[in-house]
Order: structure tokens, then sequence, then C-alpha cells
């Protein structure tokens, strides 16, 4: 891992997790400052997991969740997470999440959480792909909490149509600090970019983006290893995305996160609006 000072963006970003607790199971969570029209998805469920993740102990490990955005979020108002202890097992946890927003759900999830279990292995092969050289990164990539390079992005320079698979590495913008519940949930966070563009790529030229009407609906996460001991956010991941089909004003879309030497770490999918005007 290359030691760096982290943007002040992910700076942002990671002070943005650490939630004010309000009650045993009741958080306040904050946005970014100079954040405008709605939320991002990808940081309404990175808090809703860490919210999660501080009603349990630190032997169960996150590894799945299953969500649904339910209303825009409003960037000039802090958001109350409340987490319902649904059930503590021998092995699994499960938490239910609920972010609200002036008086109202705006995104629900529910979160299950295991200890550390060895058994069967088995995983898809990595798509034979290695990270760019940071030579190549232009300044202005260099900015947001993510460093993103699609490797696809010539062919995307033209509005014509295209096979509905993508492939995007990822690393966070700097070192980020051995917590690992700061590590899932900044996966969490970068999980949700790039899914629903993925279904939109076999009608490039058959409509303007401005003119289509498209939101996140739902989003599963799965986490096949644990952070920092098999992943760290501040490496760089590949994010593998194809989308089976879209139909009825959604497309469906599914990802796999690869570290460099070709571990899958996580696997997602995500069900997206996607409506003309």
């Amino acid at each position: 891992m290359t030691q760096t000072t982290a943007s002040s963006r992910l700076s942002e970003l990671i002070a943005l997790l650490d939630l004010e607790r309000i009650e045993k199971n009741l958080f306040r969570a904050y946005h970014p400052t100079e954040r405008t029209g709605r939320l991002y998805g990808g940081q309404i469920m990175a808090q809703a997991m860490m919210a999660a993740i501080r009603t349990v102990t630190d032997d169960r490990l996150p590894h799945s969740l299953h969500g649904y955005f339910l209303r825009p979020g409003d960037p000039s108002v802090p958001a109350l997470i409340d987490v319902e202890r649904i059930r503590d097992g021998r092995s699994f946890t499960t938490r239910r999440v609920v972010v609200i927003q002036h008086g109202q759900a705006i995104f629900n999830m529910d979160a299950s959480f295991q200890i550390l279990e060895s058994g069967l292995e088995h995983q898809d092969e990595m798509p034979a792909m290695v990270p760019p050289p940071e030579s190549k990164i232009p300044r202005e990539l260099k900015e947001p909490p993510f460093l993103e390079w699609r490797m696809e992005h010539k062919a995307f320079q033209e509005e014509s149509p295209q096979q509905p698979r993508q492939h995007i590495w990822f690393r966070c913008n700097g070192t980020v600090p051995d917590d690992r519940a700061v590590h899932a949930c900044l996966l969490v966070y970068e999980s949700d970019n790039a899914l629903l563009s993925t279904a939109r790529l076999p009608h490039r030229g058959s409509f303007r983006r401005e003119q289509m009407q498209m939101a996140s609906l739902d989003h599963a996460m799965w986490f096949h290893h644990p952070a920092l001991a098999d992943w760290r956010v501040d490496d760089w991941l590949l994010y593998a995305l194809d989308s089976p089909s879209s139909a009825a004003a959604r497309g469906y879309n599914r990802g796999e996160i690869f570290t460099e030497d070709g571990r899958l770490i996580a696997s997602t999918m995500q069900e997206g609006l996607m409506r003309k005007r």
C-alpha cells in the first residue's frame, strides 16, 4: 500500500462516518458541506451500516446488507438513523436500520453480521486487468474521496451502444486508518457508484441523460472476506460490473469486487429507475 495523505474530501467522508450517538440505538448523521440537490445513496448506506456496526460486538463482521432507497435525501438537514436489534444469535446478528429526515424514512436496510468462520471456498476468476499507472491519472480525478479508473473509458467517449459491462479500478484517495468498520463502510459507499450506469450502456445514443430520471431503488451487498485481514479500501480494487436486464423502466445491475491479486472480496446487486421524462 502506498502511504499518502488523505484528500480533504476523503478526510471529510471519514469524519461523516463518525456518527453522533443520541441514544443506545439512535444516531445522527451529517453530510458533506458542499453537497446540493439530493444526497448520494452510497453515503446514506455507509452511514446506515456504520450505525448497525455500532450496535454489534467486535467479533461480528458484516456479511450482507439489503437496502431500499425510499425518498431523496436532503443535504441541508442531518439524518436520524434508528437501529432495531432484531436478533443476536450464536453465530449471526441481524439489525434493521431506518434513516429518517423530515419525519419520513428515506432509506431502510437489513444488515447481517457473522462471527469469523472457516469453510469451503471457491470464487469467480478476476478479469485479466491491472491497475493504472499513477502517472496516467489526471489531476482532476485526484480530488474526490476515491480515485477511479474506467478500463473502457475510451470506448465510452462515443455516444454509441455498448455491451452492458464495465470494469473500474478504485481506491481511497489517501491512507485510511486501521479501523475495520471504516474500511467496510467506505466499500459500501463506493459500491453504489457506476452500478446504475451499467444498465444504460446498451442504450447510449438513444436518449439524452438530462431527459432521464435515474435513481437507485434497492441495493444488496455481500462481504466474502473481512477488511484488513484480506483487503484494504486504500489499495487498488477492481469493480467488475454487468447488467443482465433492463425492463419496466428499471435497470438490473451486478458487481464483483476483486483485490489486485484476484481475491473476490464482495458482490453487489442493484435495480435502479431508468425512466424517460
